[in-house]
């Protein structure tokens, strides 16, 4: 496994980075564990996850199962660097929310980073992301709340999700005037050859401020996977759902997508790893997430950190699936 530095910090994170989102919800413990216990003994040491992870009635269940996990001893708390987030309605019944759970107010702020320490068995949180932006929550709010939460040593840094450009901007700008925290140090965002988006504004702000960008759906929900190439085998492709199904709806997107499929077939690569690896060669991405329901896949995304893409391959890439450039360049002059 390769480190590198998470942004400004001192931090060393491996290039990949084990979402568990599908902990729970698609993936039982056991296996959840299995699939930890891989990819620590591949060096993956960044653990992203999310204080909502579970949904619905099942809230929380994603931090309890990494818990448990913890809980088995071995150093696994000591080795891996866990990142969770906060934002979304932690009420149990989504149809009767109830206030002030949700949101980034230094009272939910409060609230779910206790709540996270108890489900995850542990005495701190080592990157407490935003999940969105909080557009009713002033910045001097939250950083607030930050630092006390790192005076106390629950948490260690702070990052950012879906965050645009001018959040991050103002976000570190207001953590700057008031000298006592870090500000943001990474954004997760999403990035992916088919939709980038983020190089518009996004990364330029990440690279400006420090921050290490971690990209999420690196294979858009299955679509940079060999989508089409299941589809026509018969196999349980992803292309039923989500969003490649809604991509592939689009005839100027599926073409794209055969085209993408047939150039890797010919260069004898992988859809899902070369999608991985390119990720890997831009620049600020820290590393992407990758979001196992398996070992196998798991085993899959590692093989991404062997794939070289040489710069024809990069730019017949960039052909199929051209980037928008950056802001204002990328609209204006």
């Amino acid at each position: 496994m390769e480190y590198t530095q998470l942004g400004r910090t001192g931090l060393k994170v491996g290039r990949l980075v084990l979402g568990t989102m599908n902990f729970g919800p698609q993936t039982d413990e056991a296996e959840s564990h299995r699939i930890m216990d891989a990819a620590l003994d591949a060096g993956i040491n960044l653990f992203d996850t999310a204080n909502a992870y579970g949904w619905g009635a099942n809230k929380g269940r994603t931090e309890e199962i990494i818990g448990s996990w913890f809980a088995k001893g071995g150093d696994r708390r000591d080795k891996v660097v866990l990142a969770t987030k906060v934002y979304a309605n932690m009420t149990l019944d989504d149809s009767e929310p109830w206030p002030n759970h949700d949101k980034l107010s230094a009272l939910n702020i409060r609230r779910s980073v206790e709540a996270s320490l108890r489900r995850l068995g542990t005495d701190h949180i080592d990157v407490y992301q935003f999940h969105h932006v909080d557009r009713d929550t002033p910045w001097d709010e939250i950083w607030q709340a930050v630092d006390v939460l790192v005076q106390q040593g629950k948490i260690l840094y702070a990052g950012s999700s879906n965050f645009a450009g001018w959040h991050i901007a103002a976000a570190n700008e207001a953590a700057r005037r008031r000298g006592t925290t870090l500000g943001l140090v990474s954004e997760q965002c999403l990035y992916n050859l088919a939709e980038r988006r983020a190089e518009m504004e996004v990364l330029p702000a990440a690279r400006a401020y420090g921050l290490g960008v971690v990209p999420w759906s690196p294979l858009h929900g299955g679509l940079l996977g060999g989508v089409l190439r299941k589809e026509r085998e018969g196999g349980a492709a992803r292309s039923g759902s989500g969003r490649a199904a809604e991509a592939l709806q689009d005839p100027a997107l599926r073409a794209r997508v055969q085209s993408y499929e047939d150039l890797l077939e010919k260069h004898g690569l992988a859809p899902g790893e070369t999608a991985l690896a390119w990720l890997l060669t831009r620049p600020g991405v820290t590393g992407p997430i990758v979001g196992p329901r398996t070992v196998e896949q798991l085993s899959s995304a590692l093989r991404a950190l062997e794939v070289t893409l040489d710069d024809g391959l990069l730019a017949e890439l960039d052909a199929i699936f051209p980037g928008p450039g950056e802001s204002p360049e990328a609209f204006a002059w």
